[in-house]
């Protein structure tokens, strides 16, 4: 039985009549986390998990329809039953469980099963197909622990600061931002982050995430008072539209593509600290071995190369881009 199938426009399934993470404006709308290239507008209605719906109204606006369900909370929907369990990824973030008639599929979204410190832990889910995202599905991609990589990232911070130099992160502003904020020692220096980070940071700390201060960063601010700071601005700012205060700063990301000497070459950083949001290698092999499924379905990343690795070691998979309705993954996530 095919509780969902591959669309043109995303994962529908016929018997709730509606799409998960769909790529244009539809009837019904099942959102898996908040991240722009998965929480779309122009749909009629959404649901979401509980932590999601702030940041989704956030992004699609206070006037969109949207409801929510507690992660592990069940919902009839036509002949469907929906529910949401953690995903590891951003707060909010959700696998969705759908069961059509004993059936249970499992769409992972985007997922991390590592230690995180600023959502909701992944949650294995048992189902019989599961549709797994691969942005980092290849071998060379191992995350060192969360702790380890963000002493460095403490440890550059002070001796920037030590020696009066800004210090700048590029850091998507939902997600990304607020991991490295959770992590960071505020005792090094005072914490500015772009306007496009502040906004959610409420949003987290009402689900108890704990965060420093952070002051907004204006372009008005002298330089003297940023010497030593800590900045977080979106990697399209410090692309193009990085203020002149901080444009000497000392620059840094901590993304999974980091792993590789060519992509911190490439990006004229700094510092390159590797570390992802989403399921390495072995992460993404052991939450395939978790859930029991006997069907795994690859989108989003490396395809081939993890089907042709499950198939190898007795799964059944295949390729599934849920984002162009064909069986090959053109597009990496937007925001890493």
């Amino acid at each position: 039985m095919n509780v969902l199938t591959n669309t043109p426009n995303g994962i529908y399934c016929e018997a709730g009549d509606f799409y998960i993470d769909p790529r244009r404006g539809v009837e019904k709308a099942i959102v898996t986390h908040g991240h722009s290239d998965h929480a779309r507008s122009g749909s009629q209605a959404y649901l979401c998990s509980a932590s999601s719906e702030k940041i989704l109204q956030e992004r699609l606006g206070k006037s969109t329809k949207i409801e929510s369900l507690e992660f592990g909370e069940q919902e009839k929907i036509g002949e469907a039953l929906v529910s949401f369990h953690p995903a590891g990824h951003i707060l909010g973030s959700a696998q969705v469980r759908v069961e059509v008639d004993g059936e249970v599929w499992v769409v992972s979204g985007d997922y991390n099963p590592a230690e995180e410190t600023s959502c909701e832990s992944f949650e294995p889910v048992p189902c019989h197909t599961f549709i797994t995202e691969c942005t980092f599905g290849f071998p060379i991609y191992k995350w060192r622990s969360q702790t380890e990589v963000f002493g460095e990232v403490n440890a550059w911070w002070a001796e920037n600061a030590e020696e009066g130099e800004i210090t700048l992160i590029t850091a998507y502003s939902l997600g990304k931002a607020q991991r490295v904020l959770s992590c960071l020692d505020a005792g090094i220096g005072p914490i500015y982050g772009h306007s496009a980070v502040l906004p959610f940071l409420p949003i987290y700390e009402e689900y108890g995430i704990v965060l420093p201060e952070v002051k907004l960063l204006k372009p008005e601010v002298p330089k003297n008072e940023l010497k030593g700071a800590m900045v977080l601005v979106p990697p399209a700012v410090q692309d193009v539209h990085l203020p002149n205060n901080v444009r000497s700063a000392k620059t840094g990301m901590v993304s999974g593509w980091m792993t590789t000497r060519g992509a911190r070459k490439q990006s004229r950083l700094n510092k390159g600290f590797a570390l992802s949001d989403h399921a390495d290698w072995d992460g993404i092999l052991s939450a395939v071995q978790a859930t029991g499924a006997e069907k795994i379905y690859a989108t989003h990343g490396n395809v081939e190369v993890l089907v042709r690795y499950l198939n190898e070691v007795g799964y059944d998979s295949q390729s599934w881009d849920a984002r162009r309705g064909n069986n090959r993954a053109k597009e990496l996530e937007a925001e890493e």
